[in-house]
């Protein structure tokens, strides 16, 4: 008796009506389904169990020995309709010799080295994914870094125009207001974080940073 030859990631739809099958990639999970072989002897079933129940269950006797051939039968034709699919599905994928996983041709099998992406991979494209990586992080440190300065800057900014808090008239560098007097008190802003930092500290309490 010949044996039939099939592998893990398969499905089987298949039903008293007909005979439906999916197979899939072990590593990208795409996958392929058959189209649906009707069943002989289900539809034989069917039309008897339609028969006994027009005709108030005569058939009866005769549809209950019919279901028993037809399971039989039907266990033949799925047999005989798997082993169909598995030859229609083999094209389309193939087997790593070293890993033994079952992978999609299409996507997941390194052609020039016989094995599948995961054994083998296509060094083309790790290339340009790494290429690509190195890019964004490159990116990220600029943009860190103008963000950084931007803020730097704007600090600074508001130290230069750093007005009194009693009148509002533009702070001349001393300690005291020309126009009205007040004590000044400009505020200092760390130039590693930006962050305002109160008189008097030597560390930015944000960052941690020395302050002169």
């Amino acid at each position: 008796m010949e044996l039939i030859q099939f592998v893990r990631n398969h499905g089987d739809d298949s039903t008293d009506r007909g005979f439906q099958f999916e197979f899939f990639c072990d590593r990208c999970g795409t996958g392929y389904r058959t189209s649906f072989e009707a069943s002989a002897t289900g539809i034989a079933t069917e039309a008897l169990d339609v028969a006994s129940g027009l005709l108030g269950g005569i058939f009866g006797t005769a549809a209950s020995v019919s279901q028993r051939v037809h399971s039989a039968a039907w266990e033949r034709a799925h047999d005989k309709a798997f082993a169909h699919a598995v030859e229609q599905a083999r094209p389309h994928f193939r087997q790593c010799p070293r890993c033994t996983t079952w992978v999609c041709a299409e996507r997941c099998l390194n052609e020039m080295r016989g094995l599948c992406k995961e054994c083998a991979p296509d060094l083309a494209v790790e290339m340009s994914a790494m290429q690509a990586e190195a890019a964004i992080e490159e990116a990220r440190q600029v943009a860190h870094a103008a963000t950084r300065e931007k803020v730097t800057a704007q600090a600074f900014d508001e130290v230069i125009k750093a007005v009194c808090p009693q009148c509002g008239a533009p702070a001349s560098g001393g300690k005291f207001c020309a126009q009205c007097g007040a004590p000044l008190a400009a505020d200092k802003f760390c130039t590693e974080c930006g962050k305002k930092v109160p008189a008097g500290v030597k560390f930015c309490p944000e960052c941690g940073k020395p302050q002169k």
